[in-house]
């Protein structure tokens, strides 16, 4: 049964069920905590699972003003808090990565994170894509300086990715946020037990990226679905609950 409660100051729609050690899922960008059923309903044998829509998706408001994961952050702290989660497991999806390694930086008390298919790395550009971005800031610093605003608009929709595209209001800024934060940094700083899974075609956060992660991380593990992509969780789902088991099996409770 979905829940509603105020966390950094956004209604936000979420639902626990399930008693055990503390799991919160993390869907990614675009998502909702549908895309974390199927993790839901087989962890809550044997946890108390907390599945929840970011604010901006599914049924929770979008916030007052454009976020960046460090705003994210923020909101877990708070849910975390107001719903006395101790030692909480962490498993997240792409975008909810960023939040979730950025917490787990600085929250020492994180027993556990799974990770798939993270976001969080930026990625290395040639010199073509350093000279279209350079570019496009500049055409949108003119268009912006002349008042062309139906210009703008256009060359803005034109540029963007297709979540940028289909990001509206408060939350296309913070799309743009997102994607440029860095977690690269803060890798050293998550000292938990940490579980990657990665399809090896991934395309949107590629498979290197999940290698640097495993590298970078003190105590991580790299765990690779051949032949599938961004979304291997969510194709692969019964496989992917069987590597959870074996991560976690002594965090169950019967």
């Amino acid at each position: 049964m979905t829940t509603f409660g105020v966390y950094r100051s956004v209604k936000t729609a979420w639902r626990r069920s399930g008693k055990g050690r503390d799991v919160i899922l993390l869907h990614g960008w675009g998502q909702n905590m549908q895309m974390m059923s199927a993790i839901e309903s087989h962890l809550n044998q044997f946890f108390c699972v907390y599945n929840l829509d970011f604010p901006g998706f599914g049924e929770s408001d979008d916030p007052m003003e454009p976020w960046g994961v460090p705003e994210y952050v923020e909101f877990l702290e708070d849910f975390v808090t107001q719903n006395q989660i101790s030692n909480p497991i962490l498993i997240a999806h792409s975008f909810g990565c960023r939040a979730a390694i950025r917490y787990a930086a600085l929250h020492h008390d994180v027993t556990k994170m799974c990770l798939t298919g993270a976001a969080g790395i930026r990625p290395k550009h040639g010199l073509d894509y350093e000279i279209k971005t350079k570019a496009y800031k500049v055409g949108k610093w003119l268009l912006k300086a002349s008042g062309n605003t139906e210009k703008l608009e256009e060359l803005q929709k034109n540029a963007g990715s297709e979540d940028y595209k289909n990001a509206h209001g408060v939350m296309r800024a913070t799309f743009v946020k997102v994607v440029n934060d860095d977690v690269t940094e803060l890798l050293k700083d998550v000292l938990c037990p940490v579980l990657l899974v990665w399809g090896d075609q991934d395309t949107a956060v590629p498979l290197w990226m999940g290698k640097e992660m495993e590298k970078a991380m003190p105590d991580a593990g790299l765990a690779i679905f051949a032949g599938d992509d961004h979304w291997a969780y969510w194709h692969q789902s019964e496989r992917f609950n069987l590597v959870l088991d074996a991560f976690l099996k002594e965090d169950e409770q019967c």
